[in-house]
């Protein structure tokens, strides 16, 4: 059944008031903090090898050898302290290197769709924690998979992606418990915005890792902390308000109540209802467009501005973490923003996921294409590349969180189904910009930027067609019971 654009079934919480559930100390936001920082971790863990990868390679078989010199201007390095030539180099190409950060993905891509549904079936929280507790161990191992070849390292990514495949899955399935309607958008957005501060800190920390020390220990420090921060989350975290030891009554009340019309209690999962439903295939759209773009800047910045720009090793951490910067900040900014309107009444729930959606992939498509016509311009491609990630956090409050606006019981599967969906990019978008860009030529990453960009504006406009903002009908067992 198409919604329609006006009507919008989320209940608004009228008997509670916001004074009797405080957010400090509250239950829901430390577990969000928790999130922040397991999310955090995980991005670290993720793309630290995207700054690695560079210090690995021999420079007689990294591209940043071939024609770079004739792009741009090197650009001088203020800082004169000699760095560590320690690390062991490996004779990769370019193809090479493609397959190596691509390589995640293809374990990352299997654990969706079973990560959303065994938390549905025993809790998120298990599933979370082991998956970044296995992604950190085999984030240790890396050093030694390179050391033993390629098809071990190949083969230790691809084990990291089945670790994180669970991870936001097992989140969504929490969320469905633990968030309240009208603070879905404030909650998730802290607890996702970890991904983008966690890429905000690894890539200059990476670089400087490898700038001062040796690159083994980017992988050995992350790993480390991944673990440590793996016994946190199981002594503080629970599954469900109802099992947490230290909450308040009030606020267990408070997030119960506030469920109790939008969680389905049967037992069986509505598979042909959820394939068929056409808001979900909107959020696919949408989520496979947004992670191309996304995907193929995380994993092929660092080389852009090493290669094209000509920014060393150092710089190079510095700036190619910027653009998440900015994300992140627009993430935090947006999710109160987005909750705000609703809470307000000012628009639908629809609307506000729609609006935010549309400003989070239009304005970075833009921005993306722009970037690729200023040349040498430093300044300008540092700033372009910037707003473009930084206006992609609005779809934080827009399509990424839509799963639960839609079918909360079933927010883990759906948001399994779509991020299987969304991987794809990660797996051949850096095969293919690598690709496109043997000759590292100002004009192929004008390509590489153009196909993003134009993938970013048909998922944007698919899910202003067909998006929806409230509880389907399949999602909740005897839902028009409750309906006014």
């Amino acid at each position: 059944m198409e919604p329609e654009e006006g009507a919008d079934r989320t209940p608004l919480l009228k008997e509670s008031q916001p004074g009797t559930v405080p957010a400090c100390c509250s239950a829901r936001y430390s577990l969000a903090l928790l999130a922040f920082f397991g999310f955090f971790l995980l991005y670290a863990l993720r793309v630290n090898l995207s700054v690695a990868l560079v210090d690995m390679v021999e420079p007689n078989t990294s591209l940043t050898k071939n024609t770079t010199s004739n792009v741009c201007p090197e650009h001088s390095s203020t800082i004169n302290v000699p760095r560590n030539t320690s690390g062991k180099k490996y004779s990769w190409d370019a193809d090479t290197q493609g397959w190596i950060l691509g390589s995640f993905f293809y374990g990352y891509i299997i654990t969706q769709i079973p990560g959303g549904y065994l938390a549905s079936k025993i809790g998120g929280k298990l599933l979370l924690g082991f998956g970044i507790f296995g992604t950190s161990v085999f984030t240790l191992l890396t050093p030694l998979a390179a050391n033993l070849g390629v098809g071990y390292l190949i083969a230790v990514r691809a084990f990291e992606g089945l670790g994180e495949g669970v991870t936001f899955p097992a989140m969504h399935s929490m969320w469905s418990c633990w968030a309240p309607p009208l603070e879905r958008s404030k909650l998730l957005s802290i607890s996702y915005a970890g991904a983008q501060l966690g890429t905000v800190v690894s890539l200059p920390l990476s670089g400087l890792i490898c700038y001062y020390m040796n690159w083994i220990y980017v992988f050995y420090i992350f790993g480390a902390l991944g673990v440590l921060w793996f016994f946190f989350w199981m002594w503080l975290v629970s599954d469900t308000p109802e099992t947490h030891r230290s909450i308040s009554h009030t606020e267990r009340e408070h997030i119960l109540s506030s469920l109790k019309d939008q969680l389905s209690t049967q037992k069986s999962i509505p598979w042909r209802q959820i394939l068929e439903s056409l808001p979900l295939w909107a959020i696919v759209v949408a989520h496979f467009s947004y992670n191309w773009t996304f995907y193929t800047l995380l994993t092929l910045l660092p080389t852009y501005m090493k290669e094209i720009l000509q920014f060393d090793a150092q710089e190079n951490g510095f700036l190619s973490a910027l653009p998440y910067f900015g994300c992140w900040l627009c993430i935090i900014l947006s999710g109160q923003i987005a909750d705000y309107l609703r809470e307000k009444r000012n628009l639908s729930t629809v609307c506000v996921r729609k609006c935010f959606t549309l400003i989070g992939m239009i304005g970075p498509a833009v921005f993306l294409v722009a970037a690729g016509f200023i040349g040498c311009n430093y300044a300008l491609a540092v700033a372009f590349v910037t707003i473009s990630t930084t206006l992609g956090g609005f779809c934080t409050s827009g399509y990424s969180i839509n799963h639960l606006d839609i079918a909360p019981s079933y927010a883990g599967i759906l948001l399994g189904i779509t991020n299987s969906f969304a991987t794809i990019p990660g797996m051949v978008g850096p095969v293919i910009a690598k690709n496109l860009t043997h000759n590292n030529t100002v004009g192929e990453w004008q390509t590489v930027f153009y196909i993003a960009a134009s993938i970013n504006l048909f998922g944007a406009i698919f899910f202003a067609l067909f998006g929806s903002g409230e509880v389907q009908d399949w999602a909740v067992s005897g839902y028009h019971l409750h309906r006014n």
